[in-house]
């Protein structure tokens, strides 16, 4: 089990400290200089400190609005991942049971296309994540923020666009990202393909296909606000006036306690910076949630879990089908070793080393997932 530090005492991972020393540093060597100044220089240079709560209140509402706007930022995008998988979910459901022939059983085609279909279903949250992440062939013109530039930088030195998901793609698959179509709505063109074929070969009936259509417009919506959230950043005139009133309240702050507190004006100063500077920094890392901080959603984790999900069913599908299941492929190892590394233990604490990797395996068992035609 990994030993984790009370939250009070960690400084590393997870932490804003390492974004905040800079502020924190300059406002002590600004109030270390004003204190010499008061002390050795003039006879005071201190101001009422009936001004700071005014200057206090507006400081407040200024991070209040924006570390709730980053966290709605956050928190719909946490949502808008979980339609996807839901709706990923409820599709594999309803093709891998429902999928029959009424006269006969299913011929090799149908298997494949089948299969075919759910593994672009499994390769739609990658191409999500590597489109927001700007990790396929597309990059982002026009890049402001700077947390967006560090997050180009970091895929670019990490050796280009991953491979992790091509695999799932059809051979003979080409992207048009080039021309401006985004591989997620491009994928999206076969599955549909796919419930049409579906209806007209007499698997589902109308009300079940425009159900099965429902979630895929889903998948596009979600996906949509998704990209909305990574392409519209905060205004640049609130960030502009938001550091600039921060940094005048830190540099009026030691004139209002210089004259009451002396050399403790220092320490109180380097205090109040830390907590203000802090807010600031969370707000900046959630603006931005899909990327590889430690604060950011766990995508990577997120996305691998569907993924050993939904190949166990397709698994057990392919077993009662009477096809070659996969076997132990790089995709699952590296789903595992995900795990293993604590990549994914956040989202489900540990349940696909007892229970998903096992079905992968074949160490436990085959269950009855599906009735056989």
């Amino acid at each position: 089990m990994e030993c984790r530090w009370p939250l009070v005492l960690r400084f590393i991972k997870g932490a804003i400290h390492g974004a905040i020393l800079l502020p924190v540093l300059g406002h002590a060597i600004f109030t270390v200089i004003v204190v010499i100044l008061d002390k050795h220089v003039f006879d005071t240079v201190g101001v009422p400190p009936t001004i700071i709560p005014s200057l206090s209140i507006v400081v407040g509402l200024i991070l209040v609005f924006r570390n709730q706007t980053s966290y709605n930022r956050f928190w719909d995008g946490r949502n808008c991942l979980t339609t996807i998988t839901t709706a990923l979910r409820n599709l594999t459901r309803t093709i891998l049971v429902s999928s029959r022939n009424p006269n006969g059983p299913l011929s090799d085609a149908e298997k494949q296309d089948i299969e075919r279909t759910i593994r672009l279903l499994i390769a739609f949250p990658y191409a999500v994540k590597c489109y927001l992440r700007a990790e396929w062939s597309t990059e982002w013109g026009a890049v402001s923020n700077p947390n967006m530039i560090a997050d180009v930088v970091r895929r670019q030195e990490a050796g280009g666009p991953k491979q992790e998901f091509l695999s799932l793609l059809p051979a003979g698959f080409q992207a048009h990202e080039a021309d401006g179509l985004g591989l997620p709505l491009q994928l999206t063109f076969p599955i549909d393909a796919f419930i049409q074929r579906g209806a007209d070969r007499g698997w589902y009936d109308p009300p079940m296909a425009n159900q099965m259509g429902n979630q895929v417009s889903a998948m596009i919506d979600a996906y949509g606000k998704m990209e909305t959230i990574k392409l519209t950043p905060i205004p640049v005139a609130h960030l502009i006036h938001q550091k600039q009133v921060l940094a005048l309240f830190g540099c009026v702050l030691p004139f209002a306690m210089v004259d009451d507190m002396g050399w403790w004006a220092v320490p109180i100063v380097c205090l109040v910076i830390f907590t203000l500077y802090g807010i600031e920094g969370i707000g900046s890392q959630l603006e931005d949630p899909f990327g590889y901080d430690k604060n950011d959603i766990k995508m990577d984790a997120i996305v691998e879990d569907e993924r050993v999900e939904i190949e166990a069913i397709l698994n057990e599908w392919k077993k009662l089908n009477d096809l070659p299941v996969d076997g132990d492929d790089s995709a699952t190892n590296g789903a595992r070793n995900g795990v293993r590394n604590g990549t994914s233990n956040g989202t489900r604490n540990g349940t696909h080393n007892g229970t998903h990797n096992g079905v992968t395996n074949g160490n436990v068992a085959p269950r009855e997932m599906f009735i056989r035609s």
